[in-house]
């Protein structure tokens, strides 16, 4: 665990410089993939880069709404560029909103919108995990295993290792397929369901897991439910090569 890196007076939280470095990457991946794409690449970034902003003040304006005591007595700690001051669905609900206005305003088509966007996604997901490592969320079970990580006061399975290799070999696959002439979606719900099936795999090493019914961890029974989705949503589309 690396949270914070420190460079000379400065102190850099060092799971957001890996995430900005992350999308970097998503989206030079992007460009590569798509040079002579129609319309234009640049047009999926300015929408990642719409959603985004849009996503990042959402989720500080939501979680004012929720605070507003605490932002009353000190207005100017709603600029504090802290990621603990986030509501995730807050800013989630703004950057879809912001990413379905930009796409109807510029016809972007939905299926070929995300089929676009999916490499450089797979590509940024798999930094997400790396993240975690540093700032030591997402953290495994305890274990006796030789390659065990020392973190909170035990030796825990490196579920965030284990996660960022699967999610690396999804992204070379995604890659890989990107080359060729599919049905619309089809990346884009393949991309889902491997992602599912990634958290199924390293669900079980978890240490944070949320129960449901003392039985149940709930990222399992979500992530079966999106698998699920996933694979009716991949055979509706190979029918659709079948009939071609």
């Amino acid at each position: 665990m690396f949270p914070i890196l420190h460079i000379g007076p400065l102190s850099i939280n060092t799971s957001i410089l890996i995430l900005l470095a992350g999308l970097w990457i998503a989206l030079w991946v992007g460009e590569k993939q798509y040079p002579t794409a129609s319309p234009s690449f640049s047009l999926y970034e300015n929408l990642v880069l719409t959603a985004l902003i849009a996503g990042i003040m959402g989720a500080r304006l939501g979680y004012a709404v929720q605070n507003i005591s605490a932002f009353m007595s000190d207005p100017l700690a709603l600029f504090t560029p802290s990621p603990n001051m986030l509501d995730l669905p807050a800013g989630t609900l703004a950057a879809f909103l912001a990413a379905l206005v930009y796409g109807h305003r510029h016809s972007l088509k939905l299926w070929k919108t995300l089929d676009q966007l999916t490499p450089p996604a797979s590509v940024f997901a798999s930094t997400v995990h790396l993240a975690n490592l540093a700032s030591g969320d997402a953290y495994g079970a305890p274990t006796q295993a030789p390659w065990c990580i020392h973190l909170w006061n035990a030796c825990r399975h490196p579920t965030q290792v284990y996660a960022f290799i699967l999610a690396l070999g999804v992204a070379i696959f995604i890659l890989r397929t990107s080359r060729y002439n599919l049905p619309e979606g089809f990346q884009f719900w393949a991309f889902i369901g491997m992602s599912a099936l990634v958290r199924l795999i390293i669900e079980p090493f978890r240490g944070d897991s949320a129960i449901l019914l003392g039985i149940f961890r709930q990222a399992q029974f979500i992530a079966w439910l999106v698998l699920l989705i996933s694979l009716f949503q991949i055979s509706k589309r190979i029918k659709l090569i079948d009939r071609e």
